[in-house]
């Protein structure tokens, strides 16, 4: 229970349901608990009047005798419904305070869980697959919900109803009360054993429906390439293989469970066969009448749901605590990016980087090693280099995903780590290498960074990033809506359209990581030039692998291996005849044998 501990604050946000839902469970209870006295006092007028009835047999009284006991047979029938319907009433009232209690602490639950997942690194992600992350804002959530609305709901009615049911029964009969609840200790020990068990077993269901969640997800985002590779078959083979190992461990909690209920119904029957035995031992002894007898039994009745369900009531229980351990996992997680406690101020565009050295946490891979080089204003900077040399790591440091592990980078001549993050990366343009658009409109991908829709401001970043025409040639122009991950659209739609995405915000730094290799050479042409136009006075860094793409760059630094291993203009560095030499020489070759 101390995972669910964690819940505690959100019961005390919520005490003015909680405590009239726990009101009204006394109240449906007292009406519940009634009309076993009632029964009582009817059972045994039955048994006076039939004596009183054939007492006057043959007298003309025994006709009024008879009026009279149908009448009060009918009043204490008529009686016995009212109370029923005004338990039915107050328990209508108690699961719309405790079960609406469940559904508004679920809300405010998936809404922390999500912001919080928006404060937390970059890191984080890689370290965690999307399935995992899914399933413990959705089935995670659900299942502590079951524990904060019927479990505890029932948890409370069976208690307080345990509590004036045996109070009662003491009061009548205190030996036909003891032998009639002996069998209920024997179920309590029963389910203390139990619930070890399904503790266990509900964290293996919850590990392993994370892991289907993951593996479902990530081959539905891969559908193209498995039909590109015909791999239907293999993969729904592995789906098999993941679907039988969940229905092995949910079976074998379905098993303790399938035990479980037949025992404590067992335990209930023995309650009712124990009653009648005492209860007609206590009859003939005179402590007790015929009615008592009846009464026990409609107690014992009323305790059989509570003590049926307290065994799915310990399953909800249980598998919500394993679930909210899972839950305050993450949000134990502390974020390794922390905006500092600064004023939002506007950056001119000045970057330099002072011996920045960084080694990614997650896989220990040194990706830079003593980096220093410093972007103005209104240069464009070109970053280009094998795969692996640490272009992108640079571009995820200037935008502060991470932090490097040896050196410094300042931003205007201040620390980046003393920048109001959220005024600093809202005047940044990203334009990452693997693109990512939203399941929505061309217009409100392309204006995602902005909270009002302007569409001049839109159709001027499509133009300006060359993908105006393209969009214009769709049926619905702006409105067309881009599938998954924008699937509808080619790889250089996508990349121009995520280009646009960033100049949309006129940033005072736009950074483009590898996103024109999937452009032609004239359309790229055409975006440099805009971007030379927009970018006036700003700075913009563009790491690339093709050498047309950077030439006209005012500084170009050369990456290998983690390090600049030559830094300069294009002129200056061709004159040199090092390692750029060598790659401007490579693609031009390449080009010549394609024509």
């Amino acid at each position: 229970m101390k995972d669910l501990a964690y819940l505690n604050k959100f019961f005390y946000k919520y005490r003015w349901r909680l405590i009239p839902g726990v009101l009204f469970v006394i109240i449906s209870n007292i009406f519940g608990v009634l009309p076993a006295q009632v029964i009582r006092v009817a059972f045994d007028l039955v048994t006076e009047n039939i004596a009183v009835y054939r007492l006057f047999s043959g007298f003309n009284r025994q006709e009024v005798i008879y009026q009279i006991f149908g009448s009060s047979l009918l009043l204490f029938g008529i009686l016995v419904l009212v109370l029923a319907l005004l338990r039915g009433l107050f328990l209508f009232f108690m699961r719309q305070t405790i079960i609406l209690m469940s559904r508004h602490i679920e809300y405010d639950l998936k809404n922390e869980i999500y912001n919080h997942y928006q404060k937390l690194s970059l890191a984080f992600y890689r370290r965690h697959n999307t399935g995992d992350l899914m399933n413990r804002v959705t089935e995670d959530v659900t299942r502590v919900r079951m524990y904060l609305g019927p479990g505890i709901m029932y948890t409370i009615n069976t208690v307080v109803l345990f509590i004036m049911a045996i109070a009662i029964m003491l009061t009548v009969n205190v030996r036909l009360a003891v032998w009639s609840v002996l069998p209920l200790p024997v179920l309590a020990i029963i389910i203390y054993y139990v619930n070890n068990t399904i503790n266990h077993r509900s964290e293996k269901i919850q590990q392993r429906l994370s892991a289907l969640s993951s593996f479902v997800q990530e081959n539905f985002s891969g559908i193209r390439v498995i039909k590109s590779y015909v791999r239907e078959d293999y993969v729904t083979g592995k789906f098999a293989v993941e679907s039988e190992d969940y229905k092995t461990h949910s079976m074998e909690l379905a098993k303790v469970q399938a035990v479980f209920y037949p025992v404590m119904l067992l335990l209930v029957g023995m309650s009712n066969v124990i009653t009648m035995y005492v209860g007609g031992t206590e009859v003939m002894k005179g402590n007790i009448t015929a009615g008592n007898i009846a009464e026990f039994l409609v107690y014992l009745n009323m305790l059989s749901f509570p003590v049926i369900s307290l065994g799915w009531v310990t399953s909800l229980i249980q598998r919500a605590a394993a679930s909210q351990k899972r839950i305050n996992e993450f949000l134990n997680e502390q974020p390794d990016i922390k905006s500092p406690d600064a004023r939002p101020l506007p950056i001119n565009g000045r970057i330099e980087f002072k011996d920045v050295s960084f080694i990614y946490p997650d896989t220990g891979i040194q990706a830079l090693k003593n980096v220093s080089f410093v972007a103005n204003p209104g240069e464009m900077i070109a970053i280009i280099g094998r795969t692996g040399s640490g272009k992108s790591t640079i571009a995820n440091l200037i935008m502060r995903m991470y932090d490097t592990t040896g050196g410094r980078i300042l931003i205007d001549s201040e620390p980046i780590t003393r920048v109001n993050l959220d005024s600093y990366r809202s005047q940044i343009g990203f334009v990452p290498q693997e693109v990512f658009l939203f399941s929505d409109t061309i217009a409100n991908n392309i204006a995602f960074s902005a909270d009002v829709l302007e569409m001049d401001k839109v159709r001027q970043a499509a133009k300006d990033a060359a993908v105006y025409s393209n969009i214009m040639e769709l049926d619905k122009g702006f409105e067309t809506l881009i599938g998954e991950r924008g699937v509808t659209l080619s790889g250089g739609q996508k990349q121009r359209v995520s280009i646009a995405r960033a100049l949309v915000k006129h940033p005072q730094v736009l950074i483009f990581d590898d996103c024109l290799s999937a452009v032609d050479t004239r359309t790229e042409e055409e975006i440099l030039s805009n971007l030379g136009r927009n970018m006036l006075g700003k700075t913009s860094i563009i790491i690339a692998h093709r050498i047309s793409t950077i030439k006209n760059a005012d500084k170009i630094l050369v990456m290998d291996n983690g390090e600049i291993i030559e830094q300069g203009n294009h002129d200056y560095l061709m004159e040199k005849r090092g390692t750029y030499f060598e790659l401007y020489e490579k693609q031009l070759l390449e080009e010549e044998e394609n024509v």
